[in-house]
């Protein structure tokens, strides 16, 4: 019997003492609307099914700012690991009742860490023009048209306005970020790889343009109305941990 899936915390149930990958998130604006299980379910990994929250699920599309990925204890690399990035992603929950998240797309502006992602790690990542552009302090535009491998010239323009800060978030906001691992296929295989990261400095968002069609690109039936939330954070910095097999298993 699959497990009772685990809670929803604001922090990650474990720290990552030896990262795999470190990585920060910057500028990131999180837009979401509610989804249709049976329409996310084929789209998810061996082991992963959807995570529901009364009933439904949700699709995010994710844009910010990479900033200084490295790998193991090393630096993070200045210019290759600094790139805009935009995702499309689903939240799963496995049998072991770990909850994640799922990546469908991954559009980001460095030709060489796609390249590493799609051949190296078996990752969606997409070769797109990119810009993250502050209009003032509180107003940033986000946009993106692909390049490879397609399928050109698909791509979002994101305007968002930033509003107060979240004192205490709601059940929803937990529950579309506080998310510590990530369900896909790595080497072939259903992994699940673990992240960890401060609690999220959240701010509600008014969006004020919303130009997409990467849900659709992605799979899903695109969007029918206003989004169901919409965020925006300054960043944290994130540790990932060693890929975990179906059973539990971290690999060696």
């Amino acid at each position: 019997m699959p497990a009772t899936p685990q809670p929803v915390t604001p922090d990650p149930p474990e720290p990552i003492a030896r990262p795999l990958l470190t990585q920060s998130w910057l500028d990131l604006t999180f837009v979401h609307w509610a989804a249709d299980p049976a329409d996310v379910a084929p789209l998810l990994p061996p082991g992963a099914r959807p995570d529901t929250l009364d009933g439904v699920t949700y699709v995010g599309l994710v844009a910010f700012r990479m900033h200084r990925v490295g790998w193991l204890r090393l630096p993070g690399v200045p210019y290759l690991g600094n790139f805009p990035e935009t995702n499309v992603r689903l939240y799963s929950v496995d049998d072991h009742g770990r909850r994640g998240v799922v990546f469908l797309s991954l559009d980001a502006s460095r030709l060489i860490p796609v390249l590493v992602g799609r051949l190296g790690f078996g990752m969606p990542y997409v070769w797109s023009r990119m810009r993250v552009r502050h209009v003032d302090d509180r107003t940033v535009t986000y946009t993106a048209s692909r390049r490879w491998p397609g399928p050109r010239g698909a791509g979002t323009r994101l305007t968002v306005r930033r509003g107060e800060a979240v004192a205490e978030p709601t059940e929803l906001e937990h529950f579309l970020t506080a998310r510590w691992g990530m369900h896909g296929v790595f080497f072939g295989r259903p992994m699940y790889l673990p992240n960890a990261h401060p609690r999220w400095p959240l701010y509600r968002a008014e969006l004020l343009e919303c130009a997409e069609d990467l849900v659709a690109a992605a799979g899903l039936p695109a969007p029918g109305g206003a989004p169901v939330s919409v965020l925006y954070s300054p960043g944290v910095p994130a540790r990932f941990g060693r890929p975990a097999r179906p059973a539990g298993i971290p690999t060696p």
